[in-house]
């Protein structure tokens, strides 16, 4: 999978490599971190904080409930060997419930998060790419590339406009 984008990248390059010099026109390439720019803007530091202030809501709500699993988990290694058997089992069993009930509000927390993430970096995301195509229309960048973007293994620094992109979206309010 990996290396069919690898070719598909490669092959991208070298067809608009063939469409520009029939043109004439220099080819311009430049490379963007996109997450940086996000982590970097003034709405994204403000996005990340609102994340981490949900993330310790959440881990608030299921904290108390690891702490009765420690503690019976305690209990239960301390009074093992003068428990009678059936005893024994059925707070083995209080302990195996109370686990699976952390395991699933972990995950029912860990969905709610995900969906948090998309409706507070989703519209930041979508007005970072509006951004970036802007800069590349204005700039006459026949290319720009995602940092991260498969098949991208070097680019030079002076290829990247993240710092040129967090400055114009600062400057786009709203």
């Amino acid at each position: 999978m990996r290396a069919s984008r690898t070719l598909l990248a490669i092959g991208l390059l070298a067809v608009l490599v063939g469409a520009t010099g029939a043109d004439d026109e220099p080819l311009r390439i430049a490379v963007v971190d996109v997450n940086q720019a996000l982590n970097s803007t003034d709405e994204g530091k403000a996005a990340r904080e609102e994340l981490a202030r949900k993330q310790r809501e959440a881990e608030a709500r299921v904290q108390p409930r690891i702490e009765r699993f420690k503690d019976l988990q305690e209990e239960l290694k301390s009074k093992k060997f003068v428990l009678s058997e059936d005893a024994l089992y059925q707070r083995q069993l209080d302990l195996i419930e109370l686990k699976n009930e952390i395991e699933s509000e972990m995950k029912e927390l860990e969905g709610k998060f995900k969906v948090d993430e998309e409706r507070i970096v989703g519209p930041l995301r979508k007005k970072m790419i509006d951004v970036v195509q802007s800069i590349g229309r204005e700039q006459g960048f026949t290319l720009i590339v995602e940092r991260a973007s498969p098949g991208l293994l070097y680019s030079r620094e002076a290829l990247d406009i993240t710092d040129a992109v967090i400055e114009q979206f600062n400057k786009k309010k709203g």
